[in-house]
């Protein structure tokens, strides 16, 4: 599926992934290629991106955290999130 992470600044990241892992309000939740649509405000927490070929921009390698060569996680303070046809948007602060 497709991710694009957008911050007041700038877009942080947009690129294939295996599996994002949102912090909602109700707590965290995972979507996985054709997960039904879903809109949601996130919370403080971690961003966690998995995938294969996963590249952040040299620009914004230190706002993620890098947990291993598949596993990026990026620390937000509050967002929402809309998942349609295996493309997410977060809108993060």
């Amino acid at each position: 599926m497709i991710v694009e992470i957008v911050s007041p600044e700038a877009t942080l990241f947009k690129g294939d992934v295996t599996s994002v892992a949102v912090p909602g309000v109700n707590g965290e939740f995972q979507m996985l290629n054709n997960h039904a649509p879903i809109v949601s405000l996130l919370a403080k927490g971690n961003v966690k991106l998995v995938g294969s070929n996963i590249t952040i921009e040299k620009e914004f390698t230190s706002k993620f955290n890098k947990i291993d060569n598949n596993t990026y996680w990026l620390p937000i303070n509050s967002g929402t999130i809309e998942l349609n046809d295996n493309k997410v948007i977060i809108l993060a602060d």
